[in-house]
């Protein structure tokens, strides 16, 4: 429910005209959204009509990752990371995303919490999965607020805007509408009543296309499983245990895996990203009507990857390309149009750019590298590697040719070496074999270097 106090006034002329020159933001983040899941940027069996206009206004990051999760509900140390701009270990330490981590947290800051800090409003409105004293601390505004990982998409146990940041249970209620349209209305009602002139950041978190997977009429009558095609890394089940073979999201279907299972699902989950698209569409719309579109950067991205079928896996508790690779669209005052970018970037690299983009000086804190080199054409690149981790069991890294993934399960030490150039499916294992020793080895030691420079508890 949308409130007046939503959109205060600023007092001064003077302070009003001094901040009127920030740009705005929208963020948008949607739920269990896998990179290859949009039209324009390559999946031809998928209807993205929005995502696809966002692609055509700005820059879309074609590698762009997560560092992994520390826990089964990657979606809570993803947003962590998004939120302080840190890596995987700090960034969950810190925000108390790691299940048992008795350790003592470190500083951080929220981008949105320093963005008010510097005289903007901030406005969220959908899932939070960090708990309502974080988000107290980053939000001076939102509604329909949902505190949770997951539910039925129809009855969403929302909340409103609680000024005190106490946001007792008994406050909750049901969304009354598939939640993807409420976080939009909620998103749409901000921007078509904003009038202040401080600076805004509108944050709205979708549970889309997050299971269970439930999209409207509309939406599921676009996808025929018939229709649908199976992943060639398709397999019954996976070859070995990667340690979290019995977590929840392994269980939305029967093992073994067959491809009927896989295809209804796959058309399933496409609806649910088509009916997310819809809703999104609906704030370019209300952004593209108002008076700041002009003035504002939209940066959309999902929180995290998903299996469906391939390796034999559903959810996305692995290091595999598929659980850890997002898509990322960047687009407002400045930013090329219809470009693609190629170059390794995190999620948490999104605080830095904000940062950079309103002029704020980011904190000490941050880990994350600023986008906007990259956007004008002044870097091509940021990182050589990328390291990856998924709680005690799975650590991996990759170059642009080449990933290795370490597994330890019950003591017993499991590798995988893909050449990515020639197989970027991580079909072929070709750890072990003597003639990939040397590529091994060097990939071991770039391990052990990220894993001490993020502060990997295993390093």
């Amino acid at each position: 429910m949308l409130r007046r106090s939503f959109f205060p006034t600023v007092g001064g002329a003077l302070l009003a005209t001094a901040q009127s020159k920030k740009p705005n933001f929208v963020v948008i983040y949607t739920d269990d959204q896998r990179f290859d899941t949009i039209r324009a940027l390559g999946n031809k069996e998928i209807h993205t009509p929005n995502m696809d206009r966002l692609a055509s206004r700005g820059v879309a990051f074609t590698h762009a990752y997560i560092m992994g999760g520390t826990q089964g509900a990657v979606c809570v140390p993803s947003r962590a990371m998004l939120m302080t701009g840190q890596s995987l270990f700090r960034a969950a330490r810190n925000t108390g995303s790691t299940p048992g981590d008795k350790s003592e947290p470190g500083p951080f800051h929220m981008f949105p919490e320093v963005l008010r800090q510097n005289g903007y409003q901030a406005f969220a409105t959908g899932k939070w999965h960090n708990g309502p004293k974080l988000f107290a601390r980053a939000f001076g505004n939102g509604g329909n607020i949902f505190f949770g990982g997951m539910g039925d998409q129809l009855k969403m146990p929302v909340q409103d805007f609680d000024p005190s940041g106490a946001y007792p249970k008994s406050a909750i209620h049901p969304s009354g509408k598939f939640a993807s349209e409420l976080f939009a209305d909620t998103a749409v009602g901000f921007l078509n009543g904003y009038k202040s002139e401080q600076p805004f950041l509108l944050y709205c978190a979708f549970t889309s296309p997050h299971d269970p997977r439930m999209a409207p009429k509309q939406f599921a009558d676009m996808y025929s499983p018939d229709k649908v095609t199976l992943p060639k890394n398709f397999l019954p089940e996976h070859p070995f245990d990667n340690g979290e073979l019995k977590v929840r999201d392994e269980l939305l279907a029967p093992h073994p895996r067959t491809p009927e299972v896989v295809k209804q699902h796959l058309a399933d989950y496409y609806a649910m990203v088509s009916e997310v698209d819809h809703q999104i569409g609906r704030i370019l719309d209300a952004l593209d009507r108002s008076p700041h579109a002009g003035n504002t950067y939209v940066v959309f991205a999902g929180d995290n990857g998903l299996a469906v079928g391939r390796h034999g896996l559903f959810g996305k508790q692995s290091v595999y390309d598929h659980s850890v690779h997002v898509p990322l669209i960047v687009c407002g005052p400045g930013v090329p149009k219809n470009k693609r970018s190629d170059a390794f970037v995190y999620l948490f690299d999104i605080a830095p750019t904000i940062y950079e983009w309103a002029g704020i000086a980011k904190p000490e804190t941050v880990e994350g590298e600023s986008l906007t080199g990259l956007l004008k054409g002044t870097r091509k690149q940021t990182r050589e590697s990328m390291f990856y981790a998924y709680r005690h069991f799975q650590r991996a890294v990759r170059t642009r040719d080449w990933k290795l993934i370490r597994y330890t399960v019950d003591g017993k030490e499991t590798l995988q070496l893909f050449h990515l150039a020639k197989d970027p499916l991580e079909m072929t294992n070709l750890a072990g074999k003597p003639e990939y020793r040397e590529q091994q080895e060097k990939l071991l030691a770039e391990l052990k270097q990220w894993q001490r420079k993020t502060g990997d508890p295993l390093a």
